[in-house]
């Protein structure tokens, strides 16, 4: 007869539940207030005492650091289901909105991760290395597909989604701002240019004389010609549905 598995004993399971709430809550104070935040304001919010949270993080540089592993880890994540659930191109321009859209947030947690500071970095780089492992993989599937430009580098996209993230926050129109973005991304795709018109931006004229959107107005896909009724906006009922949600959320 097998022995059922132990549990965890409480004090463990505590202090799991603990080291969660200050890593949240930290998220926010520093994507609100900034890196300057102290420990002891991140405990206040949290609703703990700052001996809880020096016990899981004895300084704030180690706080900053498991932070930015944190969301990194979560953006690899978010690569693998794109890598899952769609085509190659679909997967690598998504997914760098994505992380884009999830970034934009959290500037002053970007502007961490690219300064030059003195914590251990031991955590951050192994959460570093599995998020350009996760960019790679993208960035093959899309070159085997000839979707993506052939001189684009990882190193590339990494830069990319940083200043992507800074020129969406700095926008004071959202909707302009995600635009800006998907123009951006959008230089990285495969083309053939067979005529001067191909340099056109993404609008074109409709049969009602209207500009009419040219790509998919959530991926950046593009999007089929109709000779005859309503442009379509949206390449996929989930683009659609992704921008409905998106809407909502703002």
């Amino acid at each position: 007869m097998t022995a059922a598995p132990l549990a965890a004993p409480a004090g463990r399971v505590d202090a799991r539940r603990n080291r969660e709430l200050v890593l949240r809550t930290a998220v926010r104070v520093f994507a609100e207030e900034g890196p300057e935040a102290s420990l002891g304001r991140i405990a206040q919010r949290a609703g703990v005492g700052a001996g809880t949270v020096y016990r899981h993080f004895p300084s704030k540089d180690i706080l900053i650091e498991a932070v930015l592993a944190e969301h990194l880890d979560a953006l690899v994540a978010a690569a693998d289901r794109w890598r899952a659930r769609a085509a190659p191109g679909d997967a690598l321009f998504g997914f760098l909105l994505e992380v884009i859209e999830q970034s934009a947030g959290r500037q002053h947690v970007c502007d961490a991760l690219t300064g030059d500071r003195s914590w251990p970095r031991a955590v951050l780089a192994a959460a570093v290395r599995r998020f350009h492992e996760a960019l790679e993989r993208l960035l093959h599937d899309a070159r085997q597909a000839g979707v993506v430009r052939a001189d684009v580098r990882v190193d590339d996209l990494s830069a990319l989604t940083v200043g992507g993230a800074a020129l969406r926050a700095a926008h004071r129109d959202p909707v302009r701002g995600a635009l800006l973005v998907r123009l951006l991304v959008d230089g990285l795709r495969a083309r053939t240019v067979t005529k001067p018109e191909s340099f056109r931006d993404s609008a074109s004229p409709s049969r009602h004389g209207t500009s009419a959107p040219r790509h998919c107005g959530e991926c950046g896909e593009p999007l089929p010609e109709r000779a005859t009724g309503r442009p379509p906006r949206y390449c996929s009922p989930t683009c659609r549905q992704r921008a409905h949600r998106r809407r909502l959320a703002g």
